[in-house]
């Protein structure tokens, strides 16, 4: 199958690692022009390297915190400069920290919101006059708790399904100018992320972070934590042409976890 995605610029924030990275490989090799963001030059340095190396799509980097609106302005304007315009834009953010209601505090709440909410919103207004020229697709990544909420993950929870609104009602409002826009939520896939929340249920449990994942991919149907290649397929299908009447949707990539409708 033709994705078409040669020469398409695509952005990816928060992409030197993770999911977001893995998205941005699989971009690349389908020949699109990328561009990763993150907060550590270092490491995206390096990990623009790695993405060079492929030799199809071409890579470039910009720091950017994703709290910050004047970063976010400035990733956008870099991007359409630097490949002439934006046809992809992936929404995509470092987690909250995980805990119960009682022990998060208002700046707990409030740097929660900037980051997994506000930061979307504020991408998406960036890009829109990019996308607008000739239509394009917007991608947010959230979480499996928009279907079913995560125990001790109530920032997540709250702000994640915030997302599932904002882009069902997006996609009403910008299918007139040929944009498309969907989500997809990992479950449990094998990343730094996961592996950390791993660990902290297993210091509250008193048991390895072994045993936690065990007890996990027991759940699971596939009986396993996805690869974050796996995910990325999914999420390259979704931007690239081949997805051409699919909008305001949430997808779920999971090996079956989510047991809700």
């Amino acid at each position: 199958m033709d994705l078409n995605l040669s020469g398409k610029t695509a952005l990816v924030a928060a992409s030197s690692q993770g999911l977001g990275f893995a998205i941005a490989e699989r971009l690349v090799r389908e020949g699109a022009n990328v561009v990763i963001s993150g907060r550590d030059v270092k490491k995206l340095k390096q990990k623009a390297s790695e993405l060079e190396a492929i030799s199809a799509g071409k890579i470039a980097y910009q720091e950017a915190d994703l709290t910050r609106s004047e970063d976010i302005t400035r990733l956008v304007s870099i991007t359409a400069a630097t490949f002439g315009g934006i046809n992809i834009l992936i929404n995509n953010a470092g987690g909250p920290p995980a805990g119960s209601f009682e022990e998060l505090t208002d700046d707990a709440w409030q740097t929660a919101f900037e980051l997994n909410l506000l930061s979307y919103v504020r991408l998406i207004r960036e890009s829109l006059p990019y996308l607008k020229q000739q239509g394009g697709k917007i991608l947010n990544i959230t979480s499996s708790s928009i279907k079913e909420p995560i125990p001790g993950l109530i920032l997540s929870n709250t702000f994640r399904t915030g997302i599932i609104g904002l882009a069902k009602t997006l996609a009403s409002e910008l299918a007139p100018y040929g944009i498309i826009i969907n989500t997809i939520a990992p479950g449990r896939i094998a990343t730094d992320r996961v592996k950390h929340l791993d660990q902290v249920n297993a210091d509250k449990l008193g048991v390895s972070r072994e045993a936690v994942e065990a007890q996990m991919k027991a759940g699971i149907p596939l009986k396993r934590y996805g690869t974050p290649e796996e995910f990325a397929n999914v999420a390259t299908f979704l931007v690239s042409d081949a997805n051409s009447y699919m909008t305001g949707s949430a997808f779920i990539v999971d090996g079956g976890m989510v047991k809700s409708i």
